[in-house]
């Protein structure tokens, strides 16, 4: 049964360590949208297509 007890926390943890990873990368990509947002919005007159 140790075993099993064992297996289950490794799996908990590994889960917990995922999640972070996925939340921190949103984080990132969310900050790096709307940067790149802005900027195109300051640069708006000199955009022509």
């Amino acid at each position: 049964m140790e075993k099993v007890y064992k297996t289950m926390r490794n799996t908990g943890v590994c889960n917990i360590v995922i999640g972070s990873v996925i939340l921190a990368a949103g984080i990132a990509a969310g900050v790096i949208a709307i940067v790149s947002g802005a900027i195109l919005l300051k640069r708006k007159s000199e955009i022509t297509f």
